[in-house]
């Protein structure tokens, strides 16, 4: 992964407060990142820094929040990554942690008006918030597309399987129906599925769950999109089907070489296909590197105990795995200081900033970010002497 340019933090404090303020609140991050043995990045708690020169997909400090009777639901509050042409980002993390949020947010399929989004993404050097339905609805099945979780859900169930590819495929196609029916015929045949000629015609209910996921690639695929989000593709699918759709991904990203989110909750899923990783909790992003050293050397407890939850078939195991205690927060009332400090194990080793201060989220390894007041030495010992050896 491109290392992002680095720079010191700017402040945080409003701009309506004394000028000395900021500079105060600038020399505490510094000593905040130097106790932690960390570089705090130029975005400073939100974000990476500058977009690496080889980006396609850019999201900077993006916040997704939605105001509710409740109070405002902070689903995504600061979340940045890149991804290059050709590559793969795993988004990992916990039901509630907003990596499904982040996709629709990409792909502009929140509703107007029930939403406050802040940030950028820019896709291809355009940046897509502020941009206009129109301009996003443009973009959208021609240079980005997604596969959504449950295809029977996401397809039209009055319409045929090939009806609704045709129609995504003339959107940005000036063809007639019969080139346009050819074409879904053979997107079917690519993916897989048997007998096109005739399964063309048959509705989304008439498919096996692991010929609709098929399907629902195919029309995401018709239109050869430069950047394929796939939100929890295998889910509810049986272990052989669900190696054959991360297989069938593959593939198709090598042919078309297009840009790749997978979005799951499936440590083994991110293991097989990404390239990077992104860690996410509450809303936030907790670590992020690439995925050997994402699974070599992690740096954030929520990742130890991701880790440490997931079963492994390479090695005996004699000891009962070990669950994450409690549970995901309320993304209306986030816990103050850390999010994660109310169910990590190790808080009480920071001198009270877990409980009081957000972790800036920061270089600790070259190229390997993380948000956590632990030191950097804390979590080598950490996971040296007590999380490797229990995998």
């Amino acid at each position: 992964m491109s290392e992002p340019t680095k720079q010191t933090a700017p402040s945080t404090t409003s701009s309506a407060a004394s000028g000395s303020a900021p500079a105060a609140a600038e020399k505490q991050d510094r000593r905040r990142s130097r106790r932690a043995g960390t570089t705090v990045t130029s975005d400073g708690i939100g974000g990476l820094g500058a977009p690496a020169p080889d980006s396609f997909l850019s999201v900077r400090d993006l916040r997704v929040h939605f105001p509710t009777d409740d109070g405002v639901v902070r689903s995504v509050d600061g979340l940045s990554f890149d991804l290059a042409r050709g590559k793969t980002l795993g988004i990992v993390g916990e039901s509630g942690s907003g990596k499904s949020v982040t996709s629709m947010s990409i792909m502009g399929l929140h509703k107007p008006g029930t939403v406050r989004m802040t940030g950028s993404i820019r896709l291809g050097g355009e940046e897509l918030i502020g941009a206009g339905s129109e301009k996003v609805r443009s973009l959208r099945g021609k240079r980005m597309a997604m596969i959504f979780q449950d295809p029977l859900s996401a397809m039209h169930p009055f319409y045929t399987v090939g009806h609704q590819i045709v129609e995504a495929y003339k959107v940005h196609h000036q063809v007639s129906n019969q080139v346009a029916r050819k074409h879904a015929i053979d997107m079917l045949d690519r993916v897989g599925i048997p007998q096109p000629n005739t399964r063309v015609d048959d509705y989304p209910h008439q498919f096996s769950g692991g010929m609709r996921q098929r399907a629902m690639i195919a029309m995401a695929l018709s239109c050869d999109p430069d950047l394929l989000i796939a939100d929890e593709p295998t889910t509810a699918l049986d272990v052989t089907v669900q190696a054959q759709i991360l297989d069938l991904i593959r593939d198709l990203q090598s042919e078309f070489n297009s840009a790749v989110i997978i979005i799951t909750h499936d440590l083994g899923v991110v293991a097989e296909l990404s390239d990077d990783i992104m860690v996410m909790y509450a809303g936030r992003g907790v670590e992020y590197s690439s995925a050997d050293a994402v699974f070599r050397e992690p740096q954030h407890p929520y990742t130890w105990g991701l880790l440490s939850s997931m079963p492994r078939l390479d090695r005996e195991r004699t000891e009962r795995l070990l669950p994450i205690k409690g549970a995901p927060p309320s993304l209306i009332n986030v816990p103050s200081g850390c999010p994660f400090h109310p169910r990590c194990a190790y808080a009480d080793r920071t001198g009270g900033l877990s409980q009081s201060e957000r972790p800036p989220f920061a270089e600790g390894i070259k190229g390997h970010y993380s948000a956590c007041h632990l030191s950097q030495e804390d979590k080598q010992s950490i996971w040296e002497n007590e999380i490797r050896p229990t995998l």
